[in-house]
């Protein structure tokens, strides 16, 4: 240990490695309630001292788990067995934006958040909108190929990867890419690093495809007595031709918790919200599609349907669900919010089935997420001080996502796979597939230091 901490030093710096019992708790933990010590902890500033650090670890067989912000919630960047955190946060500036080819270069560590901003300041958009942008990572996006309320129209986080920067596990240094629109040459080695969790290499710079923002938005909620109801709605808005920027759903336990967290005045006694939002840059064409959007909700039941017609209103409208997670709180003093995706029609039996093992074990479940794309948000509310509440939680996640594989779902739409869905893992992709990603691993990471033990065993 007194070797490997004086090597890291003498590579990169004193300041950039961390000893200490304080700064490895720090470093110990995600957004989930699992932990364990890393033996030490570096913050490189650069790839070639990513590459450095990397290199030891390679000679040493040193685990060395890669982390951002560690806003997951599959711990994946939880350091189980020790080894080296390699922490990418100070990695965190925008290296270049491209006006004239709409591209950001920039390092892993900058928050996703602070990328909008600048992009925005420039007249451009990045859409992927994980719903904790102001906290997570450009590089944590990418590993978990994140996702957001706007999936729906604009994709997911790996839509946007037109080139990556990697470090793979023996030190080399790849880079994958380039701002060609087309480039189709070899294997897609950007697809290899997105959602890969760590496990491959550690993503340092990404080349990201930026567009132009919406001129024009439009939101509206509507409440519906019957949560089936607004689930068939989902459907009935993109038969009719319409694709919103997002189309969320919150269950009434969602609505109950946020309404005596929040006072918002939302009514308690239906089963299902939704909030559609539809955006372009003709302001008619949004404005009729917000429109013909709440006549269906009112053809399939919405008891009531208001359309924001100022920003401020919007605002409002959009309160709810930004409120769903905190005031979450209020009701327990720990949740384990999971995420799984079903097909659009499936989502009443699913939520009916999640509902039914709520009620079984006896904790309650929240349920919301970005029903336009059949991604479900589960929450368990429960007390970790209560160990036999933690028992009963993990009993039902595996309910859950067996419930999500039963009606022809998956275990993730954005959150990955890191330790907690490992489990089911063969059961949701299959032992052939299951078999070729180890031997992806084998082949770019024989030592088995990059990230153990997540994703694959």
């Amino acid at each position: 240990m007194t070797n490997l901490v004086s090597e890291l030093r003498e590579a990169i710096g004193t300041k950039s490695v961390l000893t200490s019992l304080e700064d490895r708790i720090a470093y110990s933990y995600d957004s989930t309630f699992e932990q364990d010590l890393p033996d030490v902890a570096v913050l490189p500033e650069s790839t070639e001292e990513v590459a450095a650090v990397v290199r030891i670890a390679a000679e040493q067989g040193i685990p060395i788990i890669p982390r951002g912000m560690a806003s997951g919630l599959a711990a994946a960047s939880v350091p189980f067995g020790g080894g080296i955190v390699l922490s990418l946060t100070r990695m965190n500036r925008i290296l270049e934006i491209d006006d004239a080819n709409r591209t950001a270069l920039v390092e892993a560590g900058i928050v996703t958040a602070d990328l909008e901003t600048a992009v925005r300041e420039r007249g451009l958009f990045y859409p992927p909108d994980p719903s904790s942008n102001k906290q997570s990572t450009i590089g944590g996006n990418i590993a978990c190929n994140a996702g957001g309320p706007r999936c729906l129209k604009y994709g997911v986080t790996g839509d946007y990867v037109m080139g990556l920067k990697v470090v793979l596990p023996d030190g080399q240094v790849l880079e994958t890419g380039g701002k060609a629109i087309k480039n189709v040459v070899g294997y897609d080695l950007n697809a290899l690093f997105v959602g890969s969790e760590g496990t491959l290499g550690v993503i340092t710079e990404a080349l990201l495809r930026l567009t132009s923002p919406p001129a024009f938005v439009r939101t509206a909620r509507a409440d519906f007595d019957a949560l089936e109801d607004a689930s068939r709605t989902v459907n009935a808005i993109l038969d009719a031709g319409i694709v919103p920027a997002t189309l969320e759903m919150m269950d009434e336990t969602a609505i109950s918790c946020i309404e005596e967290a929040m006072e918002l005045g939302l009514p308690l006694d239906i089963e299902a919200l939704l909030i559609i939002e539809t955006d372009g840059s003709d302001d008619d064409a949004v404005a009729r599609e917000i429109e013909t959007a709440a006549r269906i909700c009112r053809e399939y039941g919405a008891r009531q349907v208001m359309v924001a017609a100022t920003e401020a209103e919007r605002g409002q409208l959009w309160r709810a669900r930004r409120s769903v997670s905190p005031s979450l709180a209020r009701k327990a003093p720990n949740k384990l919010g999971e995420d799984i995706t079903v097909p659009r029609s499936a989502i009443p039996e699913a939520v009916r089935r999640i509902k039914a093992i709520s009620a079984e074990y006896g904790l309650p479940v929240v349920v919301f997420g970005h029903a336009g794309d059949g991604n479900l948000h589960p929450n368990i509310l429960f007390d970790k001080r209560v160990e036999a509440e933690w028992e009963t939680v993990e009993q039902m996640v595996g309910e859950i996502f067996r419930v999500a594989l039963d009606l022809g779902g998956t275990l993730s739409g954005e959150h990955g796979v890191g330790t907690l869905k490992k489990p089911y893992l063969e059961e949701a992709i299959g032992s052939v597939s299951l078999n070729t990603m180890h031997l992806i691993k084998g082949a770019l990471d024989p030592q088995g230091i990059m990230n153990p033990g997540k994703v694959l065993d």
